[in-house]
């Protein structure tokens, strides 16, 4: 199994957090989007990363590749079994990549301070998710905590500081980030994208 990974993407991070969750020997083939390696040219119609190569199989779109990794290696679970509560957390996905996933890509590219304040009022809103559990959406780690992560590990980066009002999210970041699959799952480059703990 090949992973082609870019070192500061979240959604190459997200796809590396779940291979190390999983404990999945993979080769992770780290690439820029400007200079991507032959092969995915030819595994991959969009030349896009991350894309994860399982034997004659090439998965693309991060979201894809989670579930698949998920269903192919069924240990431990990183979505609920029960189907209404499976699609809630397709949902929340689908809102995380959509709407804080787009912000967040805004503000690479340059976006303002009107994608700054949507973002921080979105991460005071999730940290209101998580007064009650110590994950996301239960108590159950999962793969919509792994999507969230690498967006919250970037927030100082972004010079975004949510504030008083999100304790709970503080409490939170420190229990999903202190997981040894969030640090495993790391490249050089992202570790460098937020100050050590005081």
């Amino acid at each position: 199994m090949i992973l082609y990974s870019s070192p500061t993407n979240l959604h190459s991070h997200r796809v590396r957090v779940v291979v190390a969750e999983k404990n999945i020997g993979v080769r992770i083939v780290q690439a820029r989007d400007g200079s991507l390696p032959p092969d995915i040219q030819l595994l991959n119609p969009y030349n896009t990363l991350p894309t994860l190569v399982d034997r004659e199989l090439a998965v693309y779109n991060s979201r894809i590749i989670i579930n698949y990794l998920d269903e192919r290696f069924p240990q431990p679970p990183l979505m609920p079994v029960d189907p209404k509560r499976r699609a809630h957390f397709r949902l929340a996905l689908h809102r995380i990549e959509h709407d804080l996933y787009g912000l967040a890509e805004k503000i690479e590219s340059g976006g303002g301070e009107s994608e700054k304040r949507q973002l921080r009022e979105a991460t005071i809103e999730i940290s209101e998710a998580v007064e009650s559990s110590p994950f996301f959406l239960g108590e159950e780690f999962s793969l919509v905590d792994c999507s969230l992560a690498p967006l919250l590990w970037r927030l100082a980066s972004y010079g975004i500081d949510p504030g008083p009002r999100a304790d709970a999210l503080y409490g939170y970041m420190r229990r999903v980030f202190a997981r040894p699959a969030f640090t495993e799952g790391l490249s050089e480059l992202e570790r460098d994208m937020r100050p050590p703990a005081p």
